[in-house]
């Protein structure tokens, strides 16, 4: 339909088109045409000045219309205008009431000030006559004590401070001695309870690691294959791990020497893995050094992992993680750091728990306090300091940065989490079986316990006891009292604690007596 629709408009276009070609063809037909035109042009002008009108119409209507609206709305605005001034008046005008309601009491207060300075001030007067009144009085009476005694008011004063003295020197001696005999018996019985409720509940394993350091061979002959044509083999193992391989006499072994331990690791895993596999060249060993690598560093993440889950300090960051299970592989005195590690952070934990504290803190900053073993080699600085700024670095706790920094005394703490963080590394690293300590060591250690206890006036004999963990002073009678020997104790240990590092504490006892021989003949 619409086909044929177009094809009849085509067609009328068409006859269209030839009639006025062929009207224009002729001169009247021109003029015709013409004329037409001009006649079709001022019906369009005519047609086109009436909309214009009408839309010009339109358009003053609107201006109106909008006229009248803007000054309906000024006028609406001035209304609410002139409300809001309204109440803002009468707010100020009840302002204002009440701040001269103030005023005036303010005058009030201030004259019933005036008057009461004023009744101060007589009675400042009575007193300063009544002052002057007791001193003449006093200074007669003390004229007459004065001819009456027979001395000085300054010779009586030192006469009774004498006295005194005497008298409440042994009582002074005693008080003291009751008081600290109490203050220790309690803080015993309290620090006992708290550390035996701690290692109960911390059921760790008391098992001292070592790093590996040898590797074994299935046989003598092996040496040789390592070593390798002209050491090629051993000089390629050398500079992958980093490490340096000690080939001796001793049988069906070989010895790893490196300051640090996840090389050793990964060369005696990596050694292991080409003894076993038999083919030992550059490239092999290259290939079986990262293999070792890989397998070291996902230990550790496990390690690291696993010790967060053990202590419920979940929220770490990865590299934290990291370093701490390298810890596995490092050692101090025979004792695994990372099993020291957790057993710090539950220890921690239990007597921040007894003592009302943070637990969350001073477990994080007792699985934390050796963070910087694990990089010590690597950054200079005591161990306790690499750790707190690497604890900062990954966003840990401020609290828990300072018990990192502080368990070793390096920072002052700041919380008592700090102090308890402290005391539980001392407990880890100082019970029995928990570390190892050269005979050497331990000589220079008790001698030089003994040689501070002698240095001091008046000892006869020190002796060290308890395998260091404490020192006996034997002090003569008639050169050190029983306020002296008090004193003493405290002067022997101040000197231990500021000359000396060892591990829980040292008990001084100062041991004075008096003795009397006869002999019946």
């Amino acid at each position: 339909m619409d086909i044929w629709l177009v094809l009849l408009l085509v067609i009328a276009a068409a006859a269209i088109a030839g009639a006025v070609g062929w009207i224009v063809a002729t001169p009247r037909g021109r003029e015709a045409g013409i004329k037409a035109e001009r006649i079709r042009q001022q019906g369009i002008l005519a047609g086109a000045e009436e909309q214009a009108a009408r839309i010009l119409a339109d358009a003053e209507t609107q201006v109106k219309a909008q006229q009248l609206a803007l000054r309906e709305e000024e006028v609406r605005q001035r209304t609410e205008s002139d409300m809001e001034l309204g109440r803002r008046r009468k707010e100020l005008e009840k302002i204002e009431e009440r701040l001269q309601n103030r005023l005036d009491s303010a005058e009030k207060k201030l004259e019933q000030l005036e008057q009461r300075d004023k009744r101060l001030g007589q009675l400042q007067t009575k007193i300063d006559q009544r002052s002057a009144k007791l001193e003449t009085m006093e200074q007669e009476w003390s004229d007459e004590l004065q001819r009456v005694a027979s001395m000085t008011q300054e010779e009586a004063r030192q006469v009774l401070l004498a006295e005194v003295e005497k008298k409440t020197r042994n009582e002074l001696a005693r008080t003291i001695r009751e008081v600290e005999s109490e203050v220790q018996e309690e803080a015993d019985r309290r620090g006992r309870e708290i550390v035996t409720l701690a290692i109960e509940r911390v059921a760790s394993e008391h098992v001292s690691e070592y790093a590996v350091s040898s590797v074994d061979l299935p046989s003598d002959e092996m040496k040789g294959r390592i070593i390798g044509r002209q050491g090629r083999n051993i000089r390629a193992i050398e500079q992958a791990l980093g490490v340096d391989l000690i080939v001796d006499d001793t049988p069906e072994a070989l010895t790893i020497s490196s300051f640090d331990p996840v090389r050793r690791e990964v060369a005696r895993m990596a050694l292991s893995k080409l003894v076993a596999d038999g083919r030992i060249h550059p490239a092999r060993i290259e290939k079986e050094v990262e293999k070792a690598q890989q397998e070291v560093e996902r230990i550790m993440m496990e390690a690291g992992e696993q010790a967060i889950i053990e202590t419920g300090t979940q929220g770490l960051h990865r590299e934290i993680q990291r370093l701490l299970g390298r810890l596995k592989f490092r050692t101090s005195f025979g004792q695994n750091q990372l099993y020291h590690a957790i057993e710090t952070a539950h220890l921690a934990a239990t007597m921040a728990s007894e003592l009302h504290a943070n637990v969350r803190i001073a477990r994080m900053g007792g699985l934390l306090h050796d963070l910087g073993k694990a990089v010590s080699h690597e950054m200079e600085g005591p161990h306790a300091i690499v750790g707190a700024e690497i604890a900062r670095r990954y966003g840990v706790n401020e609290a828990v940065v300072n018990c990192i920094a502080s368990h070793h005394g390096e920072v002052e703490p700041q919380s008592v989490e700090a102090v308890i963080v402290a005391a539980a590394d001392a407990i880890s690293g100082a019970r029995p079986g928990a570390r190892r300590e050269s005979f050497d060591t331990y000589i220079k250690r008790v001698t030089e316990l003994e040689s501070i206890g002698n240095s001091f006036n008046g000892v006869s004999q020190t002796f060290a006891i308890q395998a260091g963990r404490e020192i006996r002073v034997l002090v003569r009678p008639e050169a050190i009292d029983d306020l002296a020997a008090i004193q003493l104790s405290r002067d022997i240990a101040k000197k231990i604690e500021d000359n000396m590092q060892y591990p829980g504490q040292i008990r001084v006892t100062v041991v004075r007596e008096s003795r009397a021989v006869d002999y019946a003949k």
